[in-house]
């Protein structure tokens, strides 16, 4: 039944404009900066050939572009998670699945699920850019998956806090309003942890992303990622309930 939620779900997404155009946009955005990076690195390509331990392509420009793409899935996901509870109470259909001899819990984990095969191709889209560059020079695979992995761990932090968010209201504005507002917040978090090493740091999601942007695998960032992702969603759940039960 998850499966048949998600398929469902990742329809909609991708009959609809905003899908398209956000994909679009992303994609945009994200490849200036690769090409911009790209000019700056071969610009001092032969000053680095002077240093004993020059920083390769990946750290000079695959990295920064995964540092920039967190950024961006944290301004689009709010548009994209908006519509995917409380679009459906404002339509009355959210009654109807509620109805539906299908637990929340899968009801909740599918749209999850869509949108994160939607980001998913986001990430192969970036990641494929970054392997472009095999065309001349070398990689390295490891800080690549390593930043592949903390995106998508990031990106599901997001996407599970939006839910949460858009299983509060009716108006699918609020819903993204509220959603960016909170990851704003999150955003201001990393920079107060940038300024201090104080417990700040501890919940801040971008800080946290740092580790992979690095290409170290945090086992202490892992866990954050997972328990803030199964926390938003049983929060979820449970404000769904709430719902089925009041009818």
């Amino acid at each position: 039944m998850i499966a048949t939620i998600a398929r469902k779900e990742l329809k909609i997404l991708f009959t609809s404009p905003l899908a398209w155009t956000l994909l679009a946009l992303t994609q945009l955005v994200l490849t200036w900066v690769f090409l911009g990076r790209l000019d700056a690195f071969l610009g001092v390509q032969s000053q680095l050939i002077q240093i004993a331990n020059p920083p390769g392509i990946t750290e000079v420009i695959v990295t920064p572009v995964f540092s920039m793409a967190a950024v961006v899935l944290l301004m689009v996901t709010p548009l994209l998670t908006m519509r995917l509870l409380a679009e459906e109470r404002r339509n009355n259909t959210l009654v109807l699945l509620l109805s539906a001899p299908i637990s929340v819990a899968d009801i909740v984990i599918g749209k999850f699920l869509s949108l994160m095969a939607f980001f998913f191709i986001m990430i192969a889209l970036l990641a494929g850019l970054s392997t472009s560059l095999l065309i001349g020079g070398t990689l390295d695979f490891g800080l690549l998956l390593a930043n592949v992995l903390g995106l998508s761990l990031i990106a599901a932090c997001f996407v599970s806090l939006g839910l949460f968010v858009s299983s509060l209201t009716v108006y699918p504005a609020i819903a993204a309003i509220g959603a960016l507002g909170l990851l704003l917040g999150l955003w201001v978090v990393d920079i107060a942890a940038s300024d201090a090493d104080g417990v700040a740091r501890y919940f801040s999601l971008l800080k946290h992303y740092e580790y992979f942007n690095r290409g170290i695998i945090d086992t202490f960032s892992l866990a954050y990622f997972i328990l803030f992702i199964v926390t938003f969603l049983i929060l979820t759940m449970h404000r769904m309930n709430g719902e089925r039960l009041r009818g």
